[in-house]
C-alpha cells in the first residue's frame, strides 16, 4: 500500500511548513498546492489557517479557490480537513468579520467575552484537554487517556448541529474543539504544534 497523499493549500493565510512537515514526519506525502488548477479531487485536503477571518476569506476569492473548492468538497466528497482558522471558513461566518464562510457545516465563530477580572485570557493559548462527544476515526476515542492539544485562537466556533461535535474544550466555557460532517472535519487546535497527540491525529487522516 502506497503512502497516503495530502493537499496543503497554500492560499496565503496558511501556516504551511510545519503542517507539512508533520505530516511526512508520520509517513504521509504532503504536497503544498500553490494554484487552484493544480488541486486534484479525490486527494485528502488540508486547509490551513492563521489569522484574521475575512482576510483568510478574501485570500481563498481572490485567489480563485472557491469554486474549485466547492466541486472537490461539496460536489465529489473529498476528504478534507481544516485546521484552526481554516476550521473556522468552513462554517458560514465568523463575528471577527463581515464576509461569509464556506458554508460547509452549519457553524458560526464567536469571540471569547471575559469579564476583566477573569483568570481566563483572550486569546486561549496553549496546551488544553479536549473532550470526547462521540467517537470518530480521526481522534483516539479511548476516555481513559488524557488528551492534550495546542492552542491559540480568540474566536470559537459554535455548532448547530450536536451531531456535528466530535471534541469539546473548555476555556471559562465550554466549546467546540473538532466537528465532523460526512468527508469534513475541523480540528481548532494546532496538531502540528501538538506532539505525540496531533501526530496521532496526522496519521489517522492518512489512514481513513
Amino acid at each position: 500500500m502506497g503512502k497516503s497523499i495530502v493537499q496543503i493549500i497554500d492560499y496565503g493565510a496558511g501556516n504551511i511548513a510545519s503542517v507539512a512537515n508533520m505530516i511526512d514526519y508520520v509517513g504521509g506525502i504532503p504536497v503544498v498546492v500553490s494554484s487552484p488548477d493544480k488541486l486534484k479531487c479525490g486527494v485528502k485536503i488540508l486547509l490551513p489557517g492563521v489569522g484574521a477571518f475575512d482576510h483568510g476569506m478574501t485570500c481563498l476569492g481572490e485567489g480563485g479557490w472557491l469554486p474549485v473548492l466547492e466541486e472537490c468538497v461539496q460536489e465529489k466528497a473529498t476528504l478534507t480537513l481544516g485546521i484552526c482558522l481554516g476550521m473556522q471558513l468552513m462554517c458560514r461566518g465568523s463575528e471577527e468579520g463581515q464576509l461569509g464562510g464556506l458554508g460547509w457545516i452549519d457553524a458560526f465563530a464567536r469571540k471569547f467575552i471575559f469579564p476583566p477580572d477573569s483568570k481566563f485570557k483572550v486569546p486561549h493559548m496553549g496546551w488544553n484537554q479536549v473532550m470526547h462527544c462521540q467517537p470518530d476515526a480521526l481522534v483516539c476515542n479511548d476516555p481513559k487517556i488524557d488528551q492534550r492539544f495546542y492552542f491559540v485562537h480568540s474566536y470559537y466556533v459554535n455548532c448547530v448541529r450536536e451531531e456535528d461535535v466530535i471534541l469539546v474544550c473548555q476555556h471559562g466555557h465550554k466549546f467546540v474543539a473538532g466537528f465532523r460532517r460526512d468527508n469534513i472535519w475541523g480540528l481548532q487546535f494546532h496538531p502540528e504544534k501538538s506532539h505525540k497527540f496531533g501526530m496521532e491525529v496526522f496519521r489517522r487522516f492518512l489512514e481513513v
